[in-house]
């Protein structure tokens, strides 16, 4: 097949860790007979400082026109004022919502070889396998909001969590059909106990919980979840919930594996174009020293594959070869290993 994709290498380490992405598609494209062509684009801090603004109406407009997108990081100590106008994960914030995709799907695995390196006891990680369904364009992230005026004893400033019954449903759905496919399980986190917005979500995933009778339902206060993440996420299957309590969850989650590095993700709306990304930062500490590890972006092209490109075989020989470079103890330094980005690299696109 034909397909365009736009390469987003933001700030920091995201035009290292794209660059062997990139080259790993190509390879794939050269394997399997495809012709994928490459755009970059600017997004984040460097869009900032070439064009005024984190996301320039010429990269959106590319992305639209393209059939998935690869994005590494962005933000930097250069851009690090929070009370900035412009900032650049305002950039992320509305590439999602330009392209309409209201989804983040974060699959979290334990790979055998890595258990050593998680936090937790290797018997609480082995056989981890869940993945965090998180909405991605409502909630407090979007909602009205008051930013402050001063710092005096009255100065005052608050975020809404807004959500509408069809926001809700959607991502729900979209949770319901990726855990038939797994182990039929779908837990759907909240706070319903204090928040109006929760006991919407609440009442709204038991209502589409009631058309799948063959996948099991189960409802979980967010910080209870939190608690249960680290004593047995062995327990979880598919987790959903909103724009929040996903980011800081999946983060949580993301950890168990031993590190950011390794974890892909992708966000989807209705059509099949989508925006993909490991989810660690720039790690602006580490930018230009050959270092990082591209892995959870090398997974996040697998994603692209598979959800945008409809490409299985494909999908499944990259995440082989990311597998195989694990079993040959090529790793990066966040995981143990010594082997630098180039490396990393080398080994990938042997084994496939």
């Amino acid at each position: 097949m034909e397909a365009k994709i736009v390469v987003l290498p933001g700030d920091g380490i995201g035009p290292e860790i794209t660059g062997v992405a990139q080259k790993v598609l190509e390879a794939v494209a050269k394997k399997f007979g495809h012709s994928f062509s490459f755009e970059p684009q600017h997004i984040g801090g460097i869009a900032i400082d070439k064009t005024g603004t984190p996301l320039p109406e010429q990269t959106l407009s590319a992305c639209k026109s393209a059939n998935a997108t690869l994005l590494g990081a962005v933000g930097g100590p250069k851009w690090d004022d929070p009370t900035a106008k412009v900032r650049p994960e305002q950039g992320l914030l509305a590439i999602r919502k330009g392209l309409g995709l209201y989804a983040n799907i974060r699959p979290v695995r334990g790979y055998a070889e890595l258990l050593d390196a998680s936090p937790l006891k290797r018997e609480l990680v082995e056989g981890v396998d869940l993945l965090c369904v998180r909405e991605l364009t409502g909630g407090v992230y979007f909602g009205e909001r008051q930013e402050p005026n001063g710092f005096a004893d009255d100065s005052k400033a608050y975020d809404t969590m807004a959500y509408t019954g069809g926001e809700i449903r959607r991502i729900v759905e979209l949770a319901y059909k990726i855990a038939a496919g797994r182990r039929k399980k779908v837990t759907s986190v909240d706070k319903a106990n204090v928040l109006a917005s929760s006991r919407l979500w609440r009442g709204v995933a038991t209502e589409v919980g009631a058309k799948y009778s063959d996948i099991e339902l189960e409802h979980q206060l967010v910080d209870s979840c939190a608690m249960r993440l680290v004593t047995n996420p062995g327990s979880f299957d598919v987790i959903v919930t909103e724009n929040m309590f996903g980011d800081i969850l999946s983060d949580e989650a993301a950890v168990l594996t031993g590190s950011l590095g390794m974890l892909p993700s992708a966000s989807l709306g209705e059509g099949t174009m989508g925006l993909y990304e490991p989810i660690h930062g720039s790690a602006p500490d580490i930018a230009g020293l050959g270092i990082a590890n591209p892995v959870g972006t090398v997974l996040s092209a697998a994603m692209l594959l598979r959800h945008s490109l409809d490409l299985e075989k494909e999908a499944v020989a990259v995440e082989a070869a990311v597998q195989k470079t694990l079993s040959d103890n090529v790793r990066g330094r966040d995981i143990g290993g010594d082997a630098n980005t180039n490396a990393i690299e080398a080994a990938l696109l042997a084994a496939l």
